[in-house]
């Protein structure tokens, strides 16, 4: 019986590279120059720390536009509240969200059994779902849909496609 798995995943190296290539861009550019302005990676979190929340809006740019080039869905993203920091300086927390969590899978699967095709059926298996159907062309239709499927809300792929 075809079926595949829909997972969540992000790169950790394309987060990495995207966050490194960040900070040498902020460290040259002349409207970041004396704001101390710094982006830091720990565990994909990436707290951004400046003088104002106007170079934070531009640093939050300058982070969103390196995790797309890299390749990096902004999907998954969560934004933290801007907080005062020490010294009239203000930070903000990203949290880049892995797996997927009991109610997005239930969300997941309630679309499938609503606005899928028939004979689609799914199952959480741990941190992914498995969905099976009776024809490949099912199962690409159910592709196609949660693609196309905007409040799910989180990036979505889709791999061991068997036949």
């Amino acid at each position: 019986m075809p079926s595949f798995d829909v997972v969540s995943e992000v790169d950790e190296q394309e987060v990495r590279n995207a966050v490194d290539q960040a900070q040498r861009e902020v460290a040259q550019r002349f409207d970041f120059k004396n704001t101390n302005s710094s982006i830091e990676l720990k565990d994909l979190v990436i707290t951004m720390h400046t003088a104002s929340t106007d170079r934070l809006d531009a640093l939050r740019i300058v982070v969103e536009e390196k995790l797309v080039k890299r390749g990096v869905s902004l999907r998954g993203v969560d934004y933290g509240d801007v907080q005062e920091a020490s010294q009239a300086t203000v930070r903000q927390v990203m949290t880049i969200a892995v797996g997927i969590s009991s109610e997005k899978a239930k969300l997941i699967n309630r679309t499938i059994k609503e606005k899928g095709p028939k004979g689609a059926t799914s199952q959480l298996q741990g941190d992914s779902i498995r969905v099976n159907a009776k024809k490949r062309d099912t199962l690409q239709e159910v592709i196609t849909m949660l693609k196309a499927e905007s409040d799910i809300g989180i990036p979505l792929q889709f791999q061991n496609f068997r036949d």
